[in-house]
C-alpha cells in the first residue's frame, strides 16, 4: 500500500506529523502522530510515524466507505473465469505421455474435452466456449476431424506404443485382443455400417465392429474399426500381424476370449508361430473330451489338463463361486422361459440356442415346451471353465494370464459409459476413424491417471479426480486502480488442494 509519513503547516506555524495512506487514489489520514513547533520535536514524531508504519505493515486499517465501491469495481474487473484444473491435471498428463508432439491445439482440446464433457461435436464446441473461453465452430471441427484421420492416428498409436513400452519396462510379450460393437441411429447400411450380431442388443441398427488391443494392465495399443457384419474372429489376425510387423517384435503370447476361437484362428495363429490362451467353450468339443471333462472329480480352485493334440492343450478349471453363478444364472433363465410360456409369449421364432432358449423344445406342431432333462444335464457344467493353449506355460500361469482378459472388457466400459464413446452420429469413415482416434487417447489419459494415483497411494478413482479437476476455477480480472491484468487460481476446499498438490498442478 502507498502509506506514508507527512509533515503538515498549520495555520499556527506548529507541524504536524501525520500518516497517510493513499492506495485509493485519495489522501486518507490514517494516524496523527503528534505536532510541535520544535526541530528536535517535529524530528522525533517523524521517526515515531516511520515505526507505526513499519510495526502496522500488512494491517489493513479499511476505510469502510470505499471498501464497497472498490469491491464492485474488483468485481466489475472480472474479464474471464476458465475452468483450469481438467487442463492442469489432463493436460500434464497427455505431455507426460508424448501426446504434444501432435501440436494442434484443438486435437487437445477435443481429447481432454471426451473426458471431462464427453458429447457431440456441437455440444464439445459450447463446452470450450463456455467453460474454456477457446472458440472454434462446428464445421471447423470437422474439417479439422479430416485432417485427423489422414495424419494421427498412427502417431497415437505410437506414442501410446512407446509410453507403454516405458512403464512395463520393455516388455511387451503378452498382448490380450476384443472387439465391440458400436450402433449408430440410422436405418440405411453404407459399406462400412452394416447390421450384425450386436453386444449391445441393438441388433436392428447399422454398426461398426471395434478391435482393440492392449497389454498387461489394460494399457491401449492398437486399434481397428470393420464392417459391423464382419465375424469377430476375422478381426484379430490382422490387427496383431501389422502390429507384430510395426514394432518388430519376436513374439507374442495371444490372449483372447471364446468368442474369437475358431479352427481357422487357431491353425492361422499356429502358422504364423504365434502362442495364444484362448478362451475354450467346453460344451462344443468332441464327445470324447466332453466325456473326459465330465469324468474328472474338482474340488475348489482346482483345474485339470487335457491333451487335445501335439501343440494344443485344454486346461478345465472349477469354482464353487462361478459354479453358484452359473446355477443362479440357469434358473433365472428357465423362471423367465415358464414365465413367458405361461402366458402364451413363445413360438416357434424362440426355438434356437440363444442364451437360455436352448431348453425349449417343440411338442407336436404347435406346443412349446421346456427340455426340462437339459437343463438338469447342464448342471454337470455348472463351474467348470475351458482354456485352450499352445503356450509351454504352467496351468496356473495360463489361468492367471487369462484372468487379466477382464482389463479390456473395462477398458471398452469406460469407453462406453465414461467416454460415451457410443452412439456415433458421424456419417463418413474418416470421421468415424478420427472419432475412436481421439476417444483411444483419452482412454489412455485416463489409464495413465488411474497408474499414477496408484503410484501416489491415492484413494481417488480417476473419474473422481477429473471431477475435482473440473471444480477449479481461474479468474482474469483488471485491478481498479492500476490496470494491472491478474490471474488467480481459486483452491476452495480440501480435495482442490490435496488434487492440486498430488499432481503438482
Amino acid at each position: 500500500m502507498a502509506v506514508f509519513v507527512r509533515k503538515k503547516k498549520n495555520k499556527s506555524g506548529v507541524i504536524s506529523i501525520q500518516v497517510i495512506d493513499k492506495s485509493s487514489g485519495k489522501y486518507r489520514l490514517v494516524k496523527t502522530i503528534g505536532s510541535s513547533a520544535a526541530d528536535a520535536e517535529i524530528n522525533s514524531l517523524f521517526e515515531q510515524g516511520q515505526s507505526y508504519i513499519n510495526k502496522h505493515k500488512g494491517q489493513v486499517e479499511i476505510d469502510f466507505q470505499n471498501a464497497d465501491d472498490l469491491f464492485t469495481k474488483f468485481i466489475e474487473g472480472i474479464k474471464q473465469v476458465n475452468v483450469v484444473g481438467s487442463e492442469r491435471l489432463l493436460g500434464k498428463i497427455f505431455d507426460e505421455i508424448g501426446f504434444n508432439r501432435i501440436a494442434d491445439e484443438l486435437f487437445r482440446k477435443l481429447v481432454i474435452a471426451r473426458l471431462c464433457f464427453p458429447a457431440s461435436k456441437l455440444k464439445t464446441t459450447e463446452y470450450l466456449r463456455q467453460y474454456q473461453s477457446y472458440f472454434v465452430d462446428e464445421d471447423k471441427v470437422y474439417r479439422y476431424l479430416d485432417k485427423l484421420h489422414k495424419t494421427q492416428k498412427q502417431v497415437v498409436q505410437q506414442i501410446s506404443y512407446e509410453h507403454t513400452r516405458k512403464i512395463l519396462d520393455n516388455n511387451i510379450s503378452i498382448v490380450f485382443y476384443d472387439v465391440t460393437t458400436l450402433y449408430f441411429e440410422i436405418e440405411n447400411e453404407d459399406e462400412l455400417r452394416k447390421t450384425g450380431f450386436s453386444k449391445e442388443g441393438k441388433h436392428q441398427h447399422p454398426q461398426i465392429v471395434l478391435g482393440l488391443l492392449v497389454s498387461v494392465d489394460g494399457y491401449p495399443l492398437a486399434y481397428d474399426i470393420f464392417e459391423g457384419n464382419k465375424f469377430e474372429g476375422h478381426t484379430m489376425l490382422p490387427i496383431i500381424d501389422t502390429f507384430k510387423t510395426k514394432y518388430q517384435l519376436a513374439q507374442l503370447v495371444i490372449i483372447a476370449d471364446s468368442g474369437l476361437l475358431s479352427g481357422d484362428n487357431i491353425t492361422e495363429l499356429e502358422t504364423k508361430k504365434y502362442e495364444y490362451i484362448l478362451g475354450a467353450r467346453i460344451k462344443n468339443e468332441s464327445a470324447k473330451i466332453k466325456q473326459q471333462i465330465l469324468a474328472f472329480k474338482f474340488k475348489n480352485g482346482q483345474s485339470h489338463i487335457i491333451h487335445k493334440d501335439a501343440s494344443a492343450r485344454l486346461i478345465i478349471s472349477y469354482s464353487e463361486a462361478r459354479a453358484k453363478k452359473d446355477k443362479a444364472n440357469r434358473e433365472r433363465g428357465l423362471q423367465k422361459l415358464e414365465k413367458q410360456i405361461r402366458k402364451g409369449k413363445l413360438t416357434k421364432a424362440n426355438i434356437n440356442n440363444k442364451g437360455y432358449n436352448k431348453y425349449l423344445k417343440m411338442k407336436g406342431d404347435v406346443v412349446i415346451e421346456i427340455d426340462y432333462e437339459k437343463f438338469n444335464s447342464d448342471k454337470a457344467w455348472d463351474g467348470l471353465k475351458g482354456y485352450i493353449t499352445n503356450t509351454a506355460l504352467s496351468k496356473e500361469e495360463i489361468i492367471d494370464n487369462y484372468n487379466h482378459l477382464w482389463k479390456i472388457e473395462k477398458a471398452f466400459r469406460i469407453a462406453k459409459t465414461d467416454l460415451k464413446i457410443r452412439p456415433v452420429y458421424h456419417q463418413l469413415r474418416r470421421r468415424i476413424e478420427a472419432h475412436i482416434c481421439i476417444a483411444f487417447v483419452a482412454y489412455k489419459i485416463y489409464k495413465e491417471l488411474e497408474r499414477q494415483l496408484k503410484k501416489h497411494q491415492s484413494k481417488l478413482s480417476p473419474e473422481k479426480a477429473i471431477e475435482i479437476a473440473k471444480t477449479i476455477y481461474c479468474i482474469k480480472a483488471i485491478k481498479p486502480i492500476s490496470n494491472e491484468v491478474i490471474y488467480q487460481t481459486l483452491i476452495l476446499n480440501e480435495e482442490q488442494k490435496y488434487l492440486t498438490e498430488l499432481f503438482n498442478m
